[in-house]
C-alpha cells in the first residue's frame, strides 16, 4: 500500500446528522479517514461537514499551531529558537539533524497526504451534485485547501506526488513530481477557489458570517500571492497581493495586540482553535515554549524552548512588535545558578476556551500582503511613488511605531523586506526558514550557524526534509529526498 492509501480505512460511513445551528466549523467534523459514500455530498450540511474534518484535523493534529507546527520545526530547525530541553525531536531538530526516523519531520508527509485524500473526496463529491445550494462555496473551499496542503508539502519536501483522485488504487504507484510542476498544480487549484469563492465569509451552514474561520476568495487571493511571489512571478504577486490590499475594504492594519484576535480586521484567514490546542504561544498554556514563568529552561522540560538571540537582537530600537509580541521573563538567581532572561514569542495572548475562543491560528494577514507587494515591485524596480515598494514598507514600519525606512536602492530595498518580514512574520508558520532558502541566503547562514548549534556540517540538501521510509518500501516509484 502507497503513502496515499496506508491513511485510507476502505468502508463506508453513515451520514451524519444536520449541522442544525452549530457555529463553528470544528464542532461537527466528518470523519476524513474514510472512504465516503456518494450521499455523504448529497446535501449542503453533509458537504460542509466533510470539509470540516479537514479543517478540524489542520487544528487538532496540530500541524499549523503547537510544538509538532510548521512554526515550531522550522524555527527549531532554523534560527529563530534556542533548545534546551531534552525531547529527542526537538534535538534533532535544533541540531538540523533530522531523519527518515529522527525529528518528527515525516509527519507531515503523512498527515498532509491523508488529508488531501479528504479534499480530493470531497472535490468529486462535491462536483457531482449540481443540486447543492452552495456548491461554489463547498468546492471552492476544497479547491483551496488543496493547494494550501500541496504548498506545504512543497516547501518541506521539494519535489512531491501530485494526487488529484481518491483513487488508491491508481495512487500507489506515483513518483514524485518536479516542484515546478507542484507550483503550478497550486496555482491552478487557487485560481479555481478564486473562481468560485465570495469575498464575503461563510459559515457551515451556507450563511454569511463575520467569522473568518473559513477561506474567501480573498484566502486564495493572499495563497496565491505568496505563490507567485515564491516562484518569483513578480507581476503576478504584486497584482494578487494589491487585490487584498486596494480591492477590499474589509482587511485593516489595527493595534500589535489586537492583530490575533478571532475579529481582527487583519486576519484573512485563519482556523479556530480547538480542545488542548488554543493558542501556539500563550504564556501559561499547555503549547507554553518555556515550563512556566520565572523557571528556569533546563533538561527537565520538553517544552524548553526560547527565542533565540538572533532573532531577539534584530529588532531595531523602538519597535513596538517588540514591546507587543516578544515576552520576557526573568528567573531569580537560584542558590549557584544566577538570574536569567529568557525571550518567548507572544503573539498569543488572550485566554479563551474550546467553547469561545478569542484567537485565531492565523494564516493569511494583510501585513504579509503589503510585505509580499514590497518585494514584488522591488523586484521589478518601482521603488518609490504612489506605487512604490518603499510605501508598502513603510506602511508596515508606521503600525510598528519606527521611522521611515532609510534605503533607496534596489538591493537595499529588497535587504529591508527581509528585514521586515523577519520581525514583522517572526515565529508564524516558518516563514524565516522558507524565506532564507528561497532567496538564496539558507546555504551561507546555516553553514555558519549549524557547528555554533551543535550539530555538524550543514549540507544543501538539508534545506528540505526527508520521506517514510515505509512509503518508499510500499511505493517502488517513490524516491526518497535527496542527502537522506
Amino acid at each position: 500500500m502507497s503513502f496515499i492509501s496506508r491513511s485510507i480505512c476502505p468502508i463506508l460511513f453513515l451520514l451524519l446528522l444536520a449541522l442544525g445551528g452549530c457555529k463553528k466549523y470544528l464542532d461537527v467534523p466528518l470523519p476524513v479517514n474514510v472512504i465516503a459514500s456518494e450521499s455523504v455530498f448529497g446535501n449542503d450540511q453533509t458537504c460542509a461537514a466533510a470539509l470540516n474534518s479537514v479543517y478540524f484535523n489542520l487544528v487538532n493534529q496540530g500541524y499549523f499551531a503547537g510544538t509538532t507546527s510548521t512554526t515550531f520545526d522550522l524555527g527549531l530547525y532554523g534560527d529563530e529558537m534556542t533548545n534546551y530541553g531534552i525531547n529527542i525531536n526537538f534535538k534533532a531538530l535544533y541540531v538540523d539533524a533530522v531523519g527518515p526516523t529522527a525529528g518528527g519531520v515525516t509527519t507531515f508527509w503523512t498527515s498532509f497526504y491523508s488529508q488531501l485524500y479528504g479534499v480530493n473526496q470531497a472535490i468529486q463529491g462535491i462536483q457531482a451534485n449540481n443540486a447543492l445550494t452552495y456548491k461554489n462555496q463547498w468546492l471552492g473551499e476544497a479547491y483551496f485547501l488543496r493547494g494550501l496542503l500541496y504548498f506545504y508539502l512543497t516547501s518541506l519536501y521539494g519535489d512531491v506526488p501530485i494526487v488529484l483522485t481518491p483513487d488508491y488504487l491508481t495512487n500507489n504507484s506515483l513518483a514524485r513530481n518536479p516542484q515546478a510542476d507542484v507550483y503550478k498544480q497550486i496555482i491552478t487549484d487557487l485560481k479555481q477557489a478564486q473562481s468560485l469563492l465570495s469575498d464575503q465569509y461563510h459559515d457551515n451552514n451556507g450563511a454569511v458570517t463575520t467569522d473568518r474561520g473559513r477561506p474567501n476568495r480573498m484566502a486564495a487571493t493572499a495563497l496565491l500571492a505568496r505563490t507567485y511571489l515564491y516562484t518569483k512571478d513578480w507581476t503576478d504577486a504584486e497584482v494578487q497581493a494589491d487585490s487584498v490590499i486596494a480591492d477590499n475594504t474589509d482587511y485593516q492594519l489595527p493595534a500589535l495586540n489586537t492583530v490575533f484576535l478571532m475579529k481582527s480586521p487583519e486576519i484573512i484567514w485563519g482556523l479556530t482553535p480547538t480542545g488542548s490546542l488554543l493558542y501556539p504561544y500563550q504564556v501559561t498554556d499547555a503549547l507554553i515554549f518555556s515550563p512556566a514563568p520565572g523557571t528556569q529552561p533546563g533538561a527537565t522540560s520538553g517544552y524548553a524552548v526560547t527565542m533565540s538571540d538572533s532573532l531577539k537582537n534584530t529588532f531595531e530600537p523602538g519597535d513596538l512588535r517588540y514591546t507587543n509580541w516578544v515576552y520576557i521573563d526573568t528567573v531569580p538567581a537560584s542558590g549557584s545558578t544566577p538570574q536569567a532572561i529568557y525571550y518567548f514569542p507572544h503573539k498569543y495572548q488572550a485566554k479563551g476556551t474550546f467553547s469561545a475562543p478569542q484567537e485565531s491560528i492565523v494564516m493569511f494577514r494583510l501585513a504579509e500582503q503589503y510585505l509580499i507587494r514590497a518585494e514584488a515591485r522591488a523586484q521589478l524596480n518601482k521603488l518609490s511613488g504612489s506605487d512604490g515598494a518603499i510605501g508598502d514598507i513603510n506602511t508596515v514600519r508606521t503600525r510598528a511605531g519606527l521611522a521611515p525606512t532609510t534605503a533607496t536602492l534596489q538591493n537595499d530595498v529588497l535587504s529591508a523586506i527581509q528585514h521586515e518580514r523577519r520581525v514583522e512574520l517572526f515565529c508564524e508558520e516558518g516563514h524565516r526558514f522558507l524565506d532564507l532558502r528561497r532567496t538564496g541566503a539558507l546555504d551561507a547562514l546555516m553553514t555558519t550557524l549549524v557547528p555554533l548549534k551543535g550539530g555538524a556540517a550543514w549540507v544543501s540538501t538539508m534545506a528540505y526534509w526527508p520521506i517514510p521510509v515505509t512509503d518508499i518500501q510500499n511505493d517502488p516509484s517513490l524516491k526518497q529526498t535527496p542527502g537522506y
